[in-house]
C-alpha cells in the first residue's frame, strides 16, 4: 500500500516512480489514494459505536482530488479560511461536516460560512465572538460556536507549530474561556455547542494530549453544573508521523485513551488530523542535475528547490531521501540542494546516497505541508502534482508555466 521498493525500484501503488516522473516531469509530487484512505480509516475504526467526527485539516494538502477522495469517505473538514471552505464545496465535502478555525475570521468569511450551514466556528476570542453574534444576528441564524482553550500544555515539538502554550496566539487560557463560554450562552444568535483545543503538530507522546484532555473534562463537568450544555470535545489534530526514527503513538491507542477518559460522559468526539492522513501518503519526485564539488562538501544539484518543499529549510525538518532506482556510481556523502538564490535552500544535508547526474531522488513525507506551503519565489512555476489509484495515475494539478506566474500583472501605462 502507498509506495514501497521492489527489487530496489520505488513504486506508487502499483506504478514505477521512474515511470510516472517520465510522464510527468519533475519536481513532480505523486500522492497514494489507498495510503490516504488507510490513515483515514484509522480514525473511524478506533472511533466505532462512538458518535464522531473526523474533520481533516484541510491545509496539510488542500488539492480538490485530495478532499473529494475524503469526503467521499466520510470526512468532515477543518478549515481556517474562506478560501478553504470553498475548496472543500467545490470537492463535494459536506459543509455540515466542517469546523471553521483560525484567529482572524473576517465578517465576509463568517457570513459565508454561516450561510452554507457549517457545523461549528472555533472562536478564539471575545473580540470574534461579538462579530459573529453582529453577523449572524444580521442573517437571522445562530451561529454553532466552540471556544478554543489555551491550555498551557508544553506540545514539545517544533516552536513553529506549538499552539498551546500561554505565549502562543492560538486560543484563550482556561479561566477566560469558562467566561467566554458565560457570555456566549447569553447571546441569542450564538448556540454553545462545545469545547476545542490543539497543542501542535508533530506530537510523538500523547501524554501532553491527555493532560489537555483532563483539563477540557474539568470544564465540561463546571458548565454543566452551571446549566451550559456542551455537545463535542474538538481535540484538534497533531499526531505526528515517521520521518526518521520517530515512535509516535498509534491512532488506535491514542483515542482508546481518549475514550477511557471520557468516562460516561455523552460527548461527540472531533479530531482534525491532518499530517497523520496524508504526509505519508505522498512523495515528492526530483531529479539530480549537477553535481558539485567543494573542498568542504559534495552537492547533488536538483530540480527541486525550497520554493516547492520548504520544510527542510524553514522547520529545519529531517526528510528522508532516497533514489527512486539503483544507480552504478559509489555511495558518498551529499547535500542535497535546489536552484533557489539562497544558502538556506537545501532538502537534505549529509546524505549518503549512490547518485550522480540525471538520477531520480523521491522525498518522503512530502505529502502534507509540500505543494500547500510551495510559491513562486525566483519566478519558478510550482509542481505538478499527481494521484495515483492503483494502476491508474491522474494528473490533479498541471504545472503552472511563465504564463501562468505573470497573469494578473501589468506593467505602468506610458
Amino acid at each position: 500500500m502507498g509506495f514501497s521498493y521492489r527489487k530496489q525500484h520505488l513504486f506508487a501503488e502499483e506504478l514505477e516512480c521512474e515511470a510516472i516522473a517520465k510522464e510527468y516531469g519533475t519536481p513532480c509530487y505523486v500522492y497514494s489514494r489507498a495510503a490516504m484512505e488507510a490513515a483515514l480509516a484509522e480514525y473511524h475504526e478506533a472511533l466505532a459505536g462512538c458518535e464522531h467526527l473526523v474533520c481533516y485539516a484541510v491545509k496539510a494538502n488542500s488539492n480538490l482530488a485530495v478532499l473529494d477522495i475524503l469526503a467521499r469517505r466520510g470526512a468532515g473538514f477543518d478549515i481556517v479560511s474562506v478560501g478553504e471552505l470553498e475548496r472543500v464545496l467545490a470537492a463535494g465535502g459536506d459543509p455540515a461536516k466542517v469546523v471553521f478555525s483560525g484567529v482572524v475570521k473576517r465578517r465576509d468569511e463568517m457570513r459565508r460560512a454561516l450561510e452554507v450551514g457549517i457545523h461549528c466556528f472555533n472562536i478564539e476570542s471575545e473580540a470574534e465572538l461579538e462579530v459573529l453574534q453582529s453577523v449572524a444576528a444580521d442573517l437571522k441564524l445562530r451561529a454553532p460556536v466552540s471556544v478554543r482553550v489555551n491550555p498551557d500544555v508544553d506540545a514539545r515539538t517544533h516552536p513553529y507549530i506549538s499552539t498551546g502554550l500561554r505565549e502562543n496566539k492560538f486560543g484563550v487560557a482556561t479561566d477566560a474561556a469558562m467566561a467566554l463560554l458565560r457570555r456566549a450562552s447569553t447571546l441569542p444568535n450564538i448556540e454553545v455547542a462545545g469545547l476545542d483545543c490543539h497543542i501542535g503538530s508533530q506530537l510523538v507522546d500523547m501524554s501532553p494530549l491527555l493532560e489537555a484532555l483532563q483539563q477540557l473534562l474539568l470544564m465540561v463537568d463546571q458548565l454543566e453544573s452551571e446549566g451550559i450544555s456542551i455537545r463535542h470535545l474538538d481535540l484538534g489534530g497533531g499526531i505526528g508521523v515517521r520521518y526518521q526514527d520517530e515512535e509516535p503513538p498509534a491512532v488506535s491507542d491514542y483515542i482508546a485513551a481518549v475514550r477511557d477518559a471520557l468516562g460516561d460522559r455523552d460527548l461527540c468526539l472531533v479530531f482534525e488530523p491532518g499530517r497523520s492522513i496524508v504526509a505519508n501518503a505522498g512523495v515528492l519526485l526530483t531529479e539530480v542535475r549537477y553535481t558539485k564539488e567543494t573542498d568542504a562538501h559534495s552537492f547533488a544539484l536538483v530540480d527541486a528547490a525550497m520554493n516547492d518543499f520548504i520544510r527542510p529549510a524553514l522547520y529545519q525538518a529531517w526528510v528522508n531521501i532516497q533514489a527512486v532506482a539503483p544507480c552504478k556510481a559509489e555511495p558518498r556523502v551529499w547535500d542535497i540542494v535546489g536552484p533557489v538564490c539562497e544558502t538556506g535552500d537545501f532538502l537534505g544535508k549529509d546524505r549518503e546516497l549512490a547518485l550522480d547526474s540525471g538520477t531520480l531522488l523521491a522525498i518522503h513525507g512530502a505529502g502534507a505541508y509540500g505543494f500547500v506551503m510551495s510559491s513562486n519565489y525566483n519566478t519558478r512555476p510550482r509542481a505538478a502534482e499527481v494521484m495515483i489509484d492503483g494502476m491508474s495515475s491522474h494528473l490533479i494539478r498541471e504545472r503552472e508555466n511563465i504564463e501562468d506566474l505573470l497573469r494578473g500583472e501589468h506593467r505602468l501605462p506610458e
